[in-house]
């Protein structure tokens, strides 16, 4: 086993600015049917492979990040987080591009509505953050490839081969319905409602291992670990077969982000030497412990290992 402090973990993906607007709801509007929220606070996080690298910093690894962002109010207010949170910022910008943000209206701790602002980054900033990418691998134990669908993995199919070049185990958190962009990847963490686009496959199949399997196989995908949110996680390898572990959460407040801090400790884990199931076990662990906070939220390495020491 290695100890935690010693590893470095990079992330790469599709990163955003998650803006939450706090306030009351007393009234509805008289201009149409809606709630009028009274905003009396706001608060920013890191979202999507930005938080995924926040979840690992947490836990006392290095954090390495790789993406792209513009040159706006939010690329600032996403780079002041970053250093914050002790994360290597290998972020590349182009001040054409408009950062990722999504906002979030909570009114009586419920969310209301989500207002998103995107669009996809061009080639040569994304050429840049690749090599960016080649330039930093090397010194990594393990890559985590957060997908969001929001264009910042365009070179996914190079980055794995270089990592598996390198010998360095590749988790990939997918998007999409196209599960062969992944090809070389150790582990990849669809949800149920991804793993039904990407291959037509539902959860309660009767013949449900023996599908997955042959996806991964077709695939070159060596395990895939399959979210269910309230009922646990479940792993379908190609060696050991079906493994699962049921939900640990005692109560779910807000499961946004959740699939980020699976990933990050999952990969954590493995970069440290545990095996493939003891890593599934920690990373649901985790699961349940962000899903009783609100927002995109991180565990701590007290909180998920107690007096354990790695």
């Amino acid at each position: 086993m290695k100890s935690l402090n010693s590893l470095k973990v990079l992330v790469a993906g599709d990163v955003m600015l998650d803006r939450y607007w706090f306030g009351d709801v007393n009234r509805i509007s008289p201009e149409a049917p809606v709630p009028v929220v009274k905003i009396d606070r706001i608060e920013e996080r890191l979202g999507g492979a930005a938080n995924v690298a926040r979840n690992v910093a947490s836990v006392g690894v290095k954090s390495v990040l790789v993406s792209v962002l513009g040159t706006d109010e939010a690329a600032n207010s996403m780079k002041v987080l970053l250093d914050s949170d002790g994360i290597e910022n290998r972020i590349k910008e182009d001040p054409n591009l408009i950062t990722t943000i999504k906002i979030r209206i909570v009114g009586r701790q419920q969310q209301l509505i989500r207002l998103d602002f995107e669009e996809e980054p061009k080639g040569e900033v994304l050429a840049a953050s690749m090599r960016e990418f080649e330039s930093v691998v090397k010194d990594c134990d393990v890559v985590i490839l957060s997908d969001y669908g929001k264009g910042g993995l365009k070179h996914i199919k190079k980055m794995i081969q270089i990592a598996n070049s390198l010998g360095i185990p590749v988790v990939v958190d997918p998007k999409g319905d196209d599960f062969s962009r992944y090809k070389g990847a150790k582990i990849i963490t669809p949800n149920r409602d991804e793993l039904f686009k990407a291959t037509g496959i539902k959860e309660d199949d009767v013949f449900l291992q023996k599908k997955v399997s042959e996806v991964c196989k077709v695939n070159g995908i060596d395990s895939l670990l399959l979210t269910l949110s309230e009922k646990g996680m479940t792993l379908f390898d190609n060696k050991d077969g079906e493994f699962h572990v049921p939900a640990l959460a005692q109560e779910v407040y807000d499961v946004s982000g959740a699939g980020d801090t699976v990933i990050a400790v999952l990969g954590v884990m493995l970069a440290a030497g545990e095996s493939l199931q003891d890593s599934v076990s920690w990373a649901n662990k985790a699961a349940g412990l962000v899903v009783a906070k609100l927002g995109t939220a991180v565990v701590s390495s007290d909180e998920l290992f107690g007096d354990r020491k790695f």
